[in-house]
């Protein structure tokens, strides 16, 4: 039979419906793949600083305990250790006050640094995010 004709028009239907029954299942496929990656657990712990609060006061070259709540913890964490910062004025110094520490410990203790006094200091607690103290106090700088 010639194209075009009569006979032949059956499978130009046919092939075309396999072509886009192909394709649907194809982008039905990649949904699905989609909704497998969206689905992941993402384990990024920020555990809530218990102290320093407000009204607490640090002395300059004492020891000092920041703690945290730990009973929230996922199951996974990536990383499992963490940093202590100071942050004054929206700055955080670099340099940390303590630092390969185990984040689910929930404490550590450190040596309040020589710095100027001032009532608007926070702690930042670093591991696989960051989270912030209330604003407290440092008196007796050197």
């Amino acid at each position: 039979m010639r194209p075009g004709s009569r006979g032949g028009s059956f499978l130009l239907p046919f092939t075309t419906m396999m072509m886009k029954s192909a394709l649907f299942f194809a982008a039905l496929s990649a949904l699905a793949s989609l909704s497998l990656v969206r689905s992941a657990t993402v384990d990024v712990y920020a555990p809530a600083i218990t102290s320093p609060t407000n009204g607490t006061v640090w002395t300059v070259g004492e020891e000092a305990l920041v703690t945290w709540d730990t009973s929230d913890a996922p199951a996974q964490i990536t990383n499992k250790y963490g940093e202590v910062h100071l942050r004054l004025n929206g700055v955080t110094n670099m340099t940390a006050l303590a630092a390969g520490f185990k984040i689910l410990d929930g404490n550590v203790t450190i040596e309040v640094p020589d710095v100027e006094e001032a009532e608007n200091y926070v702690v930042v607690l670093y591991g696989d995010s960051g989270n912030w103290s209330k604003e407290f106090t440092i008196t007796g700088t050197a």
